[in-house]
């Protein structure tokens, strides 16, 4: 299955507890079930920075309370490349997407943008499918890493692709440069504001999951998508309708 096990999802060395809210959305909303996160990376080098930042993302979601599943794009074929999508790895991760309420991309930058990977992992999430929108509706953090000096080209073209899927897109982000610098031997990020940072987008991700819950599907019904249906409104369930008859 492309899925990647998470090594260590308690060991937060990084992190100083004193400061830590292990609950960053109490009292926004429903906090059962666990907010279910899935992380996508974009690199299938065997020291992918953007698959270890990831990994910290996910042990950071983990400590905050949330169920969280990460994708192993190395079996995926490209866009268009097995007639009718019909590939275990594309149906594994459309399922993924439709299992999340929230979702965290990692990309490194390449030649000034997001890498092949990374795109093609998107471009296998179609807007609809049979009826059901595997992306619309869900949160979404975006973050990379860059081998030179920061740069906000990934992070800005994952926040364009998160809004074109409908999703919604959290105001924080997290870029890291020089990444080679900022892991040690055993892949795990040593303490600094890149860190610091990651926590602080993830904290955020929460928030707005757990915000949003109870309202995902109003904050998506469209009335364009009704009229394609045939679904006419009810006006003894509208609520702007008998707000409005109330006046």
């Amino acid at each position: 299955m492309p899925l990647r096990d998470l090594s260590e999802p308690d060991h937060l060395p990084a992190l100083d507890p004193a400061y830590a809210h292990q609950r960053p959305a109490l009292g926004l909303g429903p906090a059962d079930p666990a907010p279910r996160i899935l992380l996508l990376y974009g690199s299938l080098r065997q020291r992918s920075f953007s698959r270890l930042c990831i990994e910290e993302a996910a042990r950071l979601l983990h400590f905050f309370g949330c169920e969280t599943r990460t994708f192993d794009p190395s079996t995926l074929p490209l866009p268009d490349q097995v007639a009718g999508d019909d590939h275990p790895a594309v149906h594994e991760l459309r399922q993924l997407s439709l299992w999340s309420e929230g979702q965290v991309w990692c990309s490194p930058e390449r030649h000034g943008q997001i890498t092949g990977i990374m795109k093609t992992q998107i471009d296998h999430l179609p807007l609809n499918m049979g009826g059901m929108r595997p992306t619309q509706g869900r949160t979404l953090a975006v973050m990379q890493v860059s081998a030179g000096s920061q740069s906000f080209n990934s992070v800005n073209t994952l926040r364009m692709l998160g809004r074109w899927m409908r999703m919604f897109t959290i105001p924080n982000q997290s870029s890291v440069a020089k990444a080679f610098n900022e892991f040690d031997d055993a892949g795990r990020m040593k303490a600094s504001s890149y860190y610091d940072r990651i926590v602080d987008v993830m904290e955020e991700l929460v928030r707005f999951t757990v915000l949003l819950r109870p309202h995902a599907d109003q904050l998506v019904d469209r009335y364009s998508e009704r009229k394609e249906a045939g679904v006419p409104m009810d006006p003894t369930t509208d609520l702007s309708s008998i707000a409005t008859a109330r006046v």
